[in-house]
């Protein structure tokens, strides 16, 4: 937007009436959220953004001070739009943050008939800013679901160790390629820090195995045998080995066992060692 005479009379507007016009619109914005901001809190927010908004209509444009207040300005709205998607405001919300300094202003200047056109131009302003700040919530709530998904996959999918030499990874939930790919790199990396020999890959929690999960159990079981370690697969429910078997699954010289504890049993037997009574 090229700076003219008309937004150098509306910045000087709302430089003369900043103090009133910034109160107002701390207050709307805080009445916006519901009362989840203070006045205070909202004013220290705000008053960065005003003055940036002031720098942008006041200074000339490209590669001038103009130029560098735009900058600036987008900087600060888009932390502003992140802080609010990490404090779990809503998009609407945060946009009010931004279109509420209209109504503000406009209390102001409705009786200045002459400002209205200087107004019209600063009304457009808002919106590309408010825009912007949408935009920028809805990218920062994007990433903020996407961290939150893979914490949570990664929390599904621990890495335990049941003896020496003997891992278990107890699977819960549906395997998909992304978590199939994460139990390997974690499996892997286990195996390699622990020096283990043997992993139990437990699916008592996996609620149906087809073709696809097979596979990647598949996958997983040649993964560490690379390595030198051998796999058994345990938590084969009754249910899921009439599945496997009318599907035609070969898990071929994979050691498969109904419980952990009969997994446990049997990667101590190949180890050598027995467990008895005391």
């Amino acid at each position: 937007m090229d700076v003219d005479g008309s937004q150098a009379r509306m910045a000087a507007f709302l430089r003369d009436h900043q103090d009133k016009i910034v109160g107002r619109w701390s207050e709307l914005v805080v009445a916006g959220v519901r009362g989840r901001s203070s006045v205070v809190e909202a004013r220290r927010e705000l008053e960065d953004i005003y003055s940036l908004i002031i720098a942008v209509m006041s200074g000339p444009g490209e590669a001038g001070p103009g130029e560098q207040a735009r900058v600036e300005l987008r900087a600060v709205l888009a932390e502003f739009s992140r802080s609010r998607a990490r404090s779990g405001f809503a998009p609407g919300e945060t946009a009010l943050g931004v279109f509420s300094l209209k109504e503000a202003v406009y209390e102001l200047i409705a009786d200045a008939a002459d400002l209205m056109p200087e107004f019209l131009a600063f009304s457009r302003l808002i919106d590309n800013l408010g825009l912007y700040t949408f935009e920028s919530y809805a990218a920062a709530r994007e990433r903020i679901i996407t961290d939150q998904a893979t914490s949570m996959l990664e929390l599904s999918t621990p890495v335990v160790r049941l003896w020496d030499g003997i891992i278990a990874v107890p699977l819960v939930g549906t395997l998909d390629s992304a978590r199939t790919q994460l139990v390997m790199e974690k499996l892997l990396e286990t195996l390699v820090a622990t020096g283990a020999d043997h992993a139990v890959l437990d699916i008592t929690g996996v609620p149906t195995v087809d073709t696809e999960v097979a596979q990647h159990l598949l996958k997983t079981v040649n993964a560490a045998r690379l390595l030198g370690a051998e796999c058994t697969v345990s938590g084969i429910r009754p249910q899921v080995a009439q599945t496997i078997v009318s599907l035609g699954i070969e898990f071929g010289d994979i050691a498969t066992k109904a419980t952990l504890a009969d997994a446990l049993a049997h990667a101590l037997s190949r180890a050598g060692l027995k467990v008895g009574p005391a």
